[in-house]
C-alpha cells in the first residue's frame, strides 16, 4: 500500500463514521415522523428556519427577519421537537446526529487544522499498511525487558536500546542512521524494530516493514507476473524505495539467486543514494553475510549501515520455559 492509498484509507475509515451517523440520525427521524406527524412538520420548519438564519447572517434583501429573532424561532423549535420526544417516550437526543467525532462532526478537520480522530486514523492505516499492525500492540520499547539478558549481554542489549530509542525519537527523514541487527533468533531483534517503527509512525513518518521473504516475492510478482503472489501487492513495490523507514525482516531466509540479489542491492542503493534510512535484522554473522551475498552488497550495507549485534539466549525459549 503506498502512502497516498493509507491516507486515502484513512479519510474512508472518518467519512464511513460520518455517514453511519447521519444514517442513523435519518432513520430516527424517519421513525419518529411517522408516529408523530407534527414532529415531521416541525423539522421541515427547521430545515427552512436554517435557510433563514444563513439569509440574515449574510445581509440578504430578501432576508425575512434579522439573526437574533430567526435564532429564537430556531430555538423554540428545537425545544418542541424534544418535548414530542418525551411526551412519547423517547429519549431527547433520539434524534440529534451523534458523530463518533463531536469535535470535528467526522469530517477530519477542526477549521483547517487536522482533527485527531484523523490521525489516529492515519497511524492505524499506516501500521496496517507498514505490515506492523499486530506486533506494536505488544512490542514497544516499554514492553522491551532486559530481564532475560545476562552480564555483558545485558550492558550491549541496554546500549542497543538506548541507540534505538534516540534514533526514534530523534528521527529526521534523509537525514537520519540506518542499521544492521545481527543475531540468533529470539533476541529481540523484531521487537525493536517494531519499537523503532512504532514511534516514528506515530509521528507521520512513512514505514514499511516486511520479511525478505515477502520483499522479494512482491518484485518477483512484478517482474514476472501472477507466480502465486498478490499482484496488487506485486505492483506496489516502489513503496520499499519511497518510505522514510525501510525494516527488512530475516535477511537471509530467502532463496538467493541472481534475481534476489540484484533486486537487493537495488533496493539498498537506490535507498543510500537518497540518503533513506534502511533497519535490516538477520540472523546470519558478518562472515556468513559475505559467503552469501555480492561483494558490492556487503561493501554498501558494512559500509553504510550501523552494526548493532543482539547478544543472549532466546529470549521466546525462556518465556515458554516460564509459562
Amino acid at each position: 500500500m503506498s502512502r497516498s492509498d493509507t491516507i486515502r484509507q484513512a479519510k474512508q475509515k472518518i467519512a464511513e463514521h460520518r455517514a453511519g451517523a447521519i444514517g442513523m440520525y435519518e432513520r430516527h427521524v424517519a421513525e419518529v415522523s411517522a408516529r408523530i406527524p407534527e414532529f415531521g412538520e416541525i423539522d421541515k420548519q427547521l430545515s427552512r428556519t436554517g435557510l433563514k438564519i444563513m439569509a440574515a447572517a449574510i445581509g440578504a434583501p430578501d432576508a425575512e427577519a434579522g439573526v437574533d429573532i430567526v435564532h429564537a424561532e430556531y430555538d423554540a423549535l428545537v425545544d418542541r421537537k424534544r418535548q414530542l420526544l418525551a411526551e412519547h417516550g423517547y429519549p431527547a437526543d433520539y434524534c440529534d446526529i451523534k458523530y463518533f467525532c463531536p469535535k470535528c462532526s467526522d469530517t477530519g478537520y477542526v477549521d483547517v487544522n487536522m482533527c485527531e480522530c484523523l490521525r489516529k486514523e492515519l497511524v492505524v492505516a499506516a501500521l496496517e499498511a507498514s505490515g506492523l499492525y499486530s506486533l506494536v500492540e505488544t512490542q514497544s520499547f516499554k514492553t522491551f525487558s532486559l530481564d532475560y539478558y545476562e552480564k555483558d549481554d545485558k550492558i550491549i542489549m541496554k546500549q542497543n536500546a538506548i541507540r534505538l530509542w534516540e534514533f526514534a525519537n530523534n528521527f529526521v527523514p534523509g537525514k537520519s542512521d540506518s542499521f544492521l541487527f545481527i543475531g540468533a533468533t529470539g533476541l529481540g531483534k523484531t521487537h525493536l524494530s517494531s519499537a523503532v517503527a512504532r514511534i516514528l509512525i506515530e509521528k507521520g513518518a512513512y514505514v514499511v516493514y516486511e520479511s525478505s521473504i515477502t520483499l522479494f516475492g512482491d518484485f518477483e510478482a512484478k517482474r514476472f507476473g501472477n507466480n502465486g503472489y498478490n499482484s496488487e501487492t506485486g505492483e506496489d513495490v516502489d513503496r520499499y524505495t519511497d518510505c522514510d523507514l525501510l525494516i527488512i525482516d530475516d535477511l537471509g531466509c530467502e532463496v538467493t539467486n541472481n534475481f534476489t540479489l540484484s533486486c537487493l542491492y537495488n533496493i539498498i542503493n537506490t535507498r543510500i543514494m537518497m540518503h533513506k534510512s534502511t533497519i535490516i535484522n538477520t540472523n546470519l554473522s558478518q562472515n556468513e553475510l559475505r559467503k552469501r551475498y555480492s561483494d558490492r552488497i556487503i561493501s554498501r550495507i558494512l559500509g553504510e549501515f550501523i552494526p548493532l549485534n543482539f547478544r543472549g539466549f532466546d529470549v521466546r525459549e525462556q518465556k515458554l520455559r516460564k509459562k
